[in-house]
């Protein structure tokens, strides 16, 4: 079997390319045998009716492989029985001079950055079939409309199919001018719709990064130094030298690698190899010596400022009563189910690179740079991904596996990271101290709000780039853009870099400051002796951003049925927040016996995108940051002694099981207006929700995270 059989043998089982058999669709026989039409770069017509949507982002788990088709379907006006979903490799989109746009699944952008594009792609591939419809029949395209896959003529009732249409559609000059539809006028956008990968999934037909297989395809299994910033000084690889399937161990400095003929060989090899570090100057460093340096930062002068409304120091200096508290939120793990996990197979003049990745356009980019190859030459197969969570988003793994493959020229090498490399190895949620202060008149009500955050900069750290005004805006976030009517409002930032490495973790900011901001609210409301609704709905103004704040609240306050009473025992807290482009808000029913179990009774947590492209895909996001974010909560904290992290694997790292899960109730308020993002903002009034409904249970104020620090655990309602 030569080199190109096995590579096309693969895509046809994987689904890699925009060539290959489409997921969460069986291709009807007949189609497979005939030539499509592409009517524009993201709509294929088959002569049967099919139509082929390619989706240019990556796919985690987030649904967004079904609602981004949605969006083109919509305007197209076809029968969704009819689409068919296949996915665009990063070098097709080089290719065509990124006619896809940005190709990244982060920042829950997938639809709100791409929406406008994708309907108009939809739109212009219609007005495409009406064109040629209506040059068919003689006829003006205004007496012309597409329904269900054909254009209709309205006076005399003739009807094409849009696959009779398709290769006369594709000679006419593409419109400029676009219309979209009214939201008014949508069939299938706000409708639940079955993800189209769904069935795949379910019957193991979906291939991973970590399902790779290639024909003679060897693995590589990965040790890097446990103090981060280390080099290997010493690599003895005697003990190994003659084991069966080893091929080579690799010292690259940073790293070492064992390659052989299957992981686990490459693994347990990889462990009698003795390997010194350097771990040089951070070996000493712990959690305790971290925790004092955030406590200087929040002690420096003339720190970054992020926003600064009137004279809250001196509205402070000057108050008869001052609130302050200091608030924590640790450094946390990613840990995706499926590790950091990438393919590769080098020679001198092409490289080919099948990763999970969250950003194919940088993995594509980062291959070549690290083969010092143009990118013309290099491929690179977006696999489906078990887990990014934004961990899968940098490509230092995919800088690793084209360097070990480099080493065996020709051989497809994957490398796979062990799940204590995963752990001990990650890009980690910035740690962040944050003291609050707040002056309050008698009312309760606060007229100066000063917050103080001393944390590392993602931007500096991880992406090395500049920050304006000195200001990381995801370690300021919600804060320096707070809704709340206080006349004096002071928010900065002391960059503290720390040799932690940091990376985007799901929600970025928006994980850990609303847990502030909202439990610090909270505090004022209880000093003030108010009901928490209340107090934030009369902090809100009389805005756009705020009124929309204003009408989410109310909707899962109702939907909570906050008013009524309680059983005896159980508790309420609430929050609200807005993040990537949503308006969200979450209230917690909770119980805390004397052991300090945790009882959550009820969650109902409900989320304003603007517009819903799939509600079924919404609540099972919304119910998917419940189960993220209260693991989260509970128990996720990375600690570090000797200058390296402490937890290894799911035994110290836990996560939230099954039995543990809480009543999840979803209210989705779509205002129109607006498109928002859906994966990442859900998770945000969380913490802060449950956490104020601990304090209404127990009288007592949880200012940091996890709660299993505070003798509580999760116990199943």
């Amino acid at each position: 079997m030569n080199a190109s059989f096995n590579r096309r043998t693969f895509l046809q089982v994987s689904g890699g390319t925009a060539a290959a058999m489409s997921l969460g669709f069986v291709w009807p026989t007949h189609a497979q045998n005939t030539q499509p039409t592409e009517v524009n770069a993201w709509i294929d017509i088959h002569a049967d009716d099919t139509v082929v949507i390619r989706y240019a982002r990556t796919e985690m788990g987030q649904g967004s492989r079904t609602s981004a088709p949605m969006l083109i379907a919509e305007e197209l006006e076809v029968d969704w029985k009819k689409v068919r979903v296949v996915d665009v490799p990063a070098h097709d989109n080089l290719r065509r001079k990124r006619v896809y746009g940005d190709m990244a699944s982060v920042g829950s952008r997938t639809i709100r950055m791409s929406q406008e594009y994708l309907r108009k792609a939809g739109a212009a591939a219609r007005m495409l079939l009406i064109e040629a419809a209506a040059k068919r029949w003689g006829v003006p395209a205004s007496e012309c409309k597409a329904s269900l896959g054909q254009v209709v003529h309205v006076g005399s009732k003739r009807q094409l199919r849009y696959g009779q249409l398709a290769a006369k559609a594709a000679t006419l000059t593409p419109p400029k001018d676009i219309p979209l539809k009214d939201p008014s006028t949508w069939t299938l956008v706000g409708k639940p719709l079955p993800r189209v990968d769904m069935v795949d999934i379910v019957t193991g037909k979906i291939r991973y990064g970590v399902d790779v297989q290639l024909p003679g395809m060897l693995h590589a299994a990965i040790a890097q130094s446990p103090v981060f910033g280390g080099k290997a000084t010493s690599v003895d690889s005697s003990k190994i030298a003659n084991r069966r399937g080893v091929v080579k161990v690799i010292n690259q400095g940073e790293f070492v690698a064992v390659v052989a003929d299957n992981w686990w060989r490459a693994k347990e090899a990889l462990r009698d190899v003795a390997i010194e570090w350097d771990h040089g100057k951070n070996a000493s460093v712990t959690s305790a010596s971290l925790m004092q340096f955030y406590r200087d930062g929040l002690t420096h002068k003339d720190l970054a400022v992020a926003r600064n409304d009137g004279d809250a120091p001196g509205t402070l200096a000057s108050a008869s009563k001052v609130i302050e508290a200091d608030y924590y939120t640790p450094y946390l793990a990613h840990a995706t189910m499926e590790p950091m996990v990438c393919t590769a197979r080098w020679t001198e003049d092409s490289l080919e690179v099948w990763a999970s990745t969250q950003n194919p356009e940088s993995t594509l980019t980062a291959a070549a740079s690290t083969a010092d190859i143009g990118q013309e030459k290099v491929q690179v197969f977006a696999m489906q991904m078990g887990g990014g969570l934004g961990r899968k988003s940098p490509q230092d793994f995919t800088r690793q596996a084209v360097a070990i493959a480099m080493q065996v020229p020709g051989k497809p090498v994957k490398l796979m990271w062990s799940r204590e490399e995963d752990m001990q190895h990650d890009l980690y949620r910035p740690a962040s101290l944050v003291r609050m202060r707040a002056s309050v008149d008698d009312q309760g009500k606060p007229q100066a709000l000063h917050v103080r955050v001393s944390a590392p900069s993602l931007f500096s750290q991880l992406l090395r780039m500049p920050l304006q005004n000195g200001v990381d805006q995801q370690a300021v976030a919600c804060f320096n853009d707070h809704p709340y009517a206080i006349p004096h409002t002071l928010v900065d930032f002391a960059m503290r870099t720390a040799h932690v490495p940091v990376g985007f973790w799901r929600t970025v900011g928006h994980s850990q400051n609303p847990f502030v901001r909202e439990c610090f609210l909270d505090e004022l409301a209880a000093a003030a002796g108010q009901d928490p609704l209340a107090y934030r709905l009369a902090l809100l103004p009389d805005n756009e951003k705020a009124n929309r704040d204003r009408a989410i609240l109310q909707a899962v306050a109702k939907a909570a049925g906050w008013q009524q009473a309680l059983p005896k025992g159980v508790h309420r807290g609430i929050a609200s927040v807005d993040g990537y482009g949503s308006w969200t808000a979450c209230v917690c029913e909770v119980s805390v016996n004397a052991r300090g179990e945790v009882a959550i009774h009820r969650v109902v947590i409900g989320i304003d995108p603007g517009y819903a492209v799939n509600p079924d895909n919404i609540q099972a996001q919304l119910q998917g940051s419940v189960v993220h974010g209260l693991t989260a909560i509970f128990w996720g904290e990375m600690t570090v002694k000797d200058g390296r992290i402490e937890q290894s694997n799911f035994h110290d790292y836990r996560m939230m099981r099954m039995n543990e899960m809480p009543k999840v109730e979803t209210v989705i308020a779509p205002t129109g207006g607006f498109w928002g993002g859906v994966g990442e903002p859900a998770q945000a009034p969380l913490a802060p929700a449950l956490c104020n409904a601990l304090f209404a249970a127990t009288g007592k104020r949880i200012r940091s995270l996890p709660l299993k620090n505070h003798g509580m655990t999760l116990v199943k309602a």
